[in-house]
């Protein structure tokens, strides 16, 4: 594969701007294939060495190379080679690895307006430099036809250079000034313009002065500015693109002829799928058949794998890690779980947030008050000297060092580099204000089963009862369909502890089971059909109990509570720490609630809340002046989701309830919740830190230029260190 193909940064620093060669310089291959992996865990010069070496020992490959900035290794190979095998091959070197689609990251690399702003600052660069020299000569002392040959040389350079590198501004002044509008750009543009013309007179009329490496240098500071501000909205972009490379090109469907290699794009719901182990999900869907552990840190950061069986749900993006799995369709290509996570990156970084309103009011606002103080600045020379190139030169200094790119940087710098952290935490922005709001919390409404808990019984006390009841219990268990009896089943499955031999078992509809063992009839199930006590005789601690009863002995409980979700002790925790009052709000029992509210150490609780309270005591809170997050995933939640300051549901939820938050948890476990509070606190200050950065620059600056002390040239120079610094504090929150 020849390099033109790997338009990728090299490991090397210093080849950053030379295409990447390959190890081999032509395929061996005429059809050979591109391949391109993830390295999550590559960091050194050595993990280069093993693992293109790795790679290169195996049969068909041509080439390959890593490119440890970006972690990835792309490789040529023969036809027959999959990104499977690849993946296997540096398994057994000890580096995890994961394939991604080639087509999607040629797409979401594709940066043309940052790739034509790249280009327009070289060339302004490229021309700032030698205008410079030229200027050196003529303050070296050139003079007369001298100095005037080094003006028009200057001009021959400068003016196309503007022309050309001042496009984005002149477009952007032009777009505002169609509508009525001042915006940022047209005080620049101005700027420019008049730095040129005025050189330009200078230069037709013999004068001592031109201003052409202002004028350029100038323009090259504003791209420079501008550029980064590009890139440092790239952040968001990148995690989108990301997860869009995630998505398996390829999949291997089960049809009437066996299996067979299709595109994803290809599949429908209700096809059968094959992923075998060391492979990822394609595609939303259901175990089928097969039994493995699922790897779900790339997409949620969870560190154990969690058991795939049939009847599971797994998404795309998830890896398969021990056995063969066949899954039915359910949601493919842009229907499927990691398409719609990539499209809600994508609107959070399109999002605005009020502070970034608020920065457009003041840049506004601020736009005719520099042109008021421009036009003023040359009234007031020429009136005091006379001298019309004086005044123009003042008046152009003036435009230029009170241009608002520094107020217009202010916030998007810091809401991107924010989201971009809580998405490698697990936390994905879907409103574009839903940071500032989270700053100003102070108070927290968790709902209880599918938040703080995963909604799924867990068996208590399972090693104080009998072994043979445990045997006739786990029996009867199997048998049955029921949520506790599966737990009850899976609880003695782990404990291992064999079932007993129970015949005629019998399911009763809203009863329980029922069977035959040693000649005598046992039951499992509700406290009034075994014979056994009260469903409110159990132990406050319990969410539930199944009872079992043994011929004529008296019934025995199996007792449950639900199941907490990970890191709910330390969410509760990490916001109480923080001084946020914490409230339970369910729809549950009060005595589980109050249970779990005792295991959580929250003081305050409310049990059994129809949809309609919870949101009346939301606005309540809100009425005594609190500013709420409401965590909930339910369909119950809703309305309180709605209705709360801001508000987060876990990926787990309901559509309806997803919708209705801020922010999505991607993963099970709820910890990230305090951080993000923390996080979006640190990102408030910042951007309170860059409007004051703005302000206390102009408050400097304008005076200066006003009085005449800074030339064109060290206006551009101090107007973008102040947008530099804006964006260097916004990327400290990374």
């Amino acid at each position: 594969m020849t390099a033109a193909l790997h338009p990728g940064v090299s490991a090397c620093p210093a080849c950053a701007i030379v295409p990447m060669a390959m190890t081999t310089a032509q395929p061996r291959h005429a059809q050979a294939q591109r391949l391109i992996l993830s390295l999550p865990n590559a960091h050194c010069a050595a993990c280069i060495t093993t693992i293109e070496a790795g790679l290169l020992a195996l049969p068909g490959i041509d080439a390959a190379r890593v490119n440890l900035t970006q972690k990835r290794a792309t490789v040529s190979a023969a036809p027959g080679i999959t990104a499977e095998d690849l993946v296997a091959a540096l398994a057994r070197l000890g580096h995890e690895a994961h394939e991604l689609d080639p087509g999607a990251l040629a797409g979401t690399a594709t940066d043309a307006q940052g790739r034509d702003l790249l280009m327009r600052l070289g060339v302004a660069g490229f021309s700032m430099m030698n205008v410079m020299l030229l200027s050196v000569a003529v303050w070296s002392g050139a003079e007369d036809a001298t100095r005037t040959m080094f003006h028009w040389i200057s001009a021959l350079i400068a003016l196309p250079t503007v022309a050309f590198s001042g496009q984005p501004f002149f477009r952007s002044a032009w777009a505002s000034l169609r509508v009525g509008r001042l915006g940022m750009d047209v005080p620049i543009s101005l700027a420019l313009v008049l730095a040129s013309l005025i050189s330009l007179s200078e230069t037709i009329n013999h004068g001592e002065h031109a201003w052409f490496d202002a004028a350029v240098s100038l323009t090259f500071f504003l791209l420079a500015g501008r550029y980064l501000d590009h890139r440092t909205r790239a952040v968001a972009r990148s995690a989108a693109a990301v997860l869009s490379a995630l998505e398996v090109p390829r999949a291997t469907r089960i049809g009437p002829d066996g299996p067979e290699t299709v595109a994803v794009a290809d599949l429908a719901v209700g096809d059968l799928v094959l992923v075998r182990p060391g492979g990822r999900m394609p595609v939303d869907g259901i175990v089928t058949q097969g039994t493995s552990e699922r790897d779900r840190a790339i997409l949620t950061g969870e560190s154990q794998p969690v058991f795939a069986g049939p009847g599971d749900i797994v998404t795309a993006g998830e890896t398969n890690l021990t056995g063969p799995l066949t899954l039915r369709v359910t949601h493919a290509g842009q229907d499927s779980s990691l398409a719609r996570m990539a499209e809600l990156v994508a609107m959070a970084e399109a999002a605005r947030t009020r502070y970034t309103s608020l920065a457009d009011r003041a840049a506004r606002i601020y736009s005719p008050a520099v042109h008021v103080l421009a036009a003023g600045s040359f009234l007031g020379w020429f009136a005091a000297t006379g001298d019309a190139r004086l005044a123009v030169n003042i008046a152009a200094a003036v435009l230029i060092i009170t241009c608002p790119c520094a107020l217009g940087l202010a916030v998007p710098a810091v809401v991107t580099a924010a989201s971009g952290r809580l998405f490698r935490r697990g936390l994905l922005i879907k409103s574009g204000t839903a940071l500032e709001r989270l700053a100003e919390v102070d108070c927290v409404v968790f709902d209880k089963t599918g938040t703080l808990t995963l909604g799924t019984p867990e068996v208590l006390g399972l090693a104080s009862h009998d072994a043979g009841d445990l045997a006739v219990a786990a029996a009867l268990a199997q048998g049955s369909a029921h949520p506790l009896a599966q737990s009850l089943a899976a609880a003695c499955h782990a404990a291992q502890i064999g079932a007993a031999r129970v015949t005629d078992i019998t399911e009763h509809p809203g009863a329980g089971i029922e069977g035959q063992w040693c000649g005598t009839r046992v039951r499992l199930g509700r406290a009034d059909w075994t014979g056994g006590g009260h469903e409110g005789d159990a132990s406050d601690s319990v969410m539930t109990a199944t009872w079992l009863q043994i011929g004529p002995a008296p019934a025995t409980a199996f007792h449950f509570a639900d199941r907490l979700r990970p890191g709910s002790a330390e969410a509760v925790a990490g916001l109480k720490a923080l001084g946020l009052r914490v409230i339970l709000m369910s729809g549950d029992t009060p005595a589980p609630v109050a249970a779990l509210a005792r295991r959580l150490d929250l003081p305050e609780s409310h049990a059994r809340l129809r949809p309609a309270d919870k949101a009346d005591r939301i606005a309540a809170l809100t009425a005594e002046g609190h500013r709420v997050l409401m965590v909930g995933d339910g369909l119950n939640d809703t309305a309180a989701l709605a209705g709360a300051h801001v508000s987060i549901a876990p990926a787990s939820a309901l559509d309806a309830a997803r919708a209705a938050s801020d922010i999505v948890l991607l993963g099970h476990d709820l910890s990230p919740v305090s951080e993000a509070v923390r996080i979006a606190r640190i990102a408030t200050r910042r951007m309170r830190q860059n409007f004051a950065i703005s302000i206390a620059y102009n408050i400097v600056a304008v005076p200066f230029a006003l009085a005449g002390f800074a030339t064109p040239l060290l206006a551009a120079i101090a107007m973008s260190v102040s947008s530099v610094s804006v964006s260097l504090n916004a990327m400290r929150i990374r």
